[in-house]
């Protein structure tokens, strides 16, 4: 990316690995700073370290599906990263489990997970908006909030990314005369966590699995492909995208094989 991200300073939100994470390398590759979340602290720890060779870094240890944690994560940030202009909305649950198995339990993680996500996001946008300067938010959004897909159940991940999508499209308007931008992707199957539930790590390479055969490109997405566009669209590059929802994904939503 180049210098593309010079004094840029991103909030990720499920940072520790996957997309998140990638994408703050690549921010950090372009000469910016990362802020990212995880749940688990030393998993966490690792990432920031990690990061931290490459560029200023640090961690907010949080578990987002639980609502009485997210007052201090918001603190958190507008007392230390009030200067952040760069959001993305990394965190995700994939749960492949029948509509009617469903418990209340399991339904409300997803909508804590987006209400974390929600309120984080109107902490970051007040400091952007403190700031003058403008942003830029890209949301992790799915393939599986666009469309059906049989083989894998997803009713609670669908509400929880087509929140997402749809949050996309409202914010790109209201914040818009701000100079901020709000953007979303909408990957397939990617190698990261939480895909691991659909099909063990070591398969998802294997070219024959439902999972690769789904993809007219034939092969499953990886952490870098989806990073590669979310970081284009936090990017100068795209000054003059807003509200789009980009799929990369292999070509899923032009037609299956």
């Amino acid at each position: 990316m180049g210098e593309a991200f010079e004094g840029a300073k991103i909030v990720v939100v499920g940072g520790s690995s996957g997309i998140g994470f990638a994408t703050a390398q690549q921010v950090l590759a372009g000469g910016g700073s990362a802020v990212i979340t995880g749940r688990n602290p030393e998993k966490l720890q690792k990432a920031v370290q990690t990061l931290s060779q490459h560029g200023e870094a640090w961690g907010i240890a949080a578990e987002l599906t639980d609502r009485a944690q997210i007052p201090d994560v918001r603190k958190q940030l507008a007392a230390e990263h009030a200067d952040a202009n760069l959001l993305v909305n990394g965190a995700g649950i994939f749960t492949p489990k029948p509509f009617t198995e469903y418990d209340e339990a399991c339904y409300d993680s997803f909508n804590e997970l987006n209400r974390a996500m929600f309120f984080i996001t109107q902490t970051v946008v007040s400091g952007m908006l403190a700031e003058g300067k403008g942003g830029a938010i890209v949301n992790i959004g799915a393939m599986w909030a666009r469309q059906g897909i049989a083989a894998t159940p997803h009713s609670g991940f669908s509400v929880q990314k087509g929140g997402l999508h749809s949050l996309t499209k409202a914010l790109a308007i209201e914040l818009a005369p701000h100079a901020i931008r709000v953007n979303a992707v909408s990957p397939a199957s990617v190698k990261t966590p939480p895909y691991f539930r659909l099909v063990p790590e070591e398969q998802l390479d294997d070219p024959v699995n439902s999972y690769a055969s789904m993809h007219p490109l034939g092969r499953v997405g990886t952490a870098e492909d989806v990073a590669n566009m979310v970081s284009f669209l936090l990017s100068d590059k795209a000054s003059w995208m807003t509200g789009a929802i980009v799929d990369v994904d292999g070509g899923v939503m032009a037609g299956r094989n």
